[in-house]
């Protein structure tokens, strides 16, 4: 089931891969994709020529994006981006969709840039997604409410309704409501929260310079009507 949600809620993004392709372009292969989910941005890159190391936690998603990505030049590798240890340098490291601000604040955040430190090649590039802020809200009764994230697979309809964005002192907590609906009309509902830490992209920058990384420039993703944007941290071995 992760597989179906995470491609529901995420799975459709596509306002960063020009930005990922032109990355890999210019600094060239191997490219290592942390929080590579089910293969959105990893693919993406093979099918542009480009030799990728997928990188998630979770082994469902490594798995269907190694069915995904046959004859394609991908290696699915299933680690914490907190705890890994790859025999490959790679020349460009990218982190889409404010993935470390999943890593548990700046200890875990830390513990991350020293391994992809590590990982990079003498001259290679780390580029990170970040979203510094977030517009909050909370739908009511009756009340405007954000387009669901819909999908039909084999006949079930899977919904993803947005339902809150809350901060707290250390980050945001986006909440959803997952709602499927069977062929038959059974229909099962859920709660989902996720929290982004709180971050921003002068101080990811001196939390790289802790591990030996540089700063190295800066890109945005522009919001869309769906996705909040992206700040865009380069840092450099």
């Amino acid at each position: 089931m992760s597989v179906i949600w995470h491609d529901v809620e995420c799975g459709a993004y596509a306002e960063d891969l020009p930005l990922w392709r032109s990355l890999a372009d210019e600094h060239g292969d191997p490219v290592l994709d942390v929080g590579a989910g089910t293969g959105r941005v990893a693919l993406h890159l093979a099918r542009h020529g480009h030799r990728v190391t997928a990188l998630d936690t979770e082994p469902e998603l490594i798995a269907e994006l190694e069915r995904r990505a046959a004859g394609l030049d991908v290696t699915g590798v299933v680690a914490d981006a907190r705890d890994f240890e790859l025999s490959e340098r790679f020349a460009l490291c990218i982190v889409p969709m404010q993935t470390i601000q999943l890593l548990g604040g700046p200890v875990g955040r830390t513990a991350f840039l020293r391994r992809a430190a590590r990982a990079l090649s003498p001259e290679g590039v780390l580029a990170v997604a970040i979203a510094p802020m977030l517009d909050l809200f909370e739908v009511v009764d009756g009340g405007p409410a954000p387009l669901p994230d819909i999908r039909e697979i084999d006949g079930v309809v899977y919904a993803s309704q947005p339902t809150a964005v809350r901060a707290d002192p250390e980050g945001f907590v986006l909440e959803r409501r997952r709602e499927r609906i069977t062929v038959s009309g059974d229909r099962s509902v859920d709660q989902n929260q996720i929290r982004l830490d709180r971050l921003t992209v002068p101080g990811l920058e001196a939390e790289a310079v802790t591990v030996g990384l540089r700063p190295a420039g800066r890109a945005e993703v522009a919001a869309t009507a769906d996705y909040v944007g992206s700040e865009v941290v380069i840092l450099s071995a």
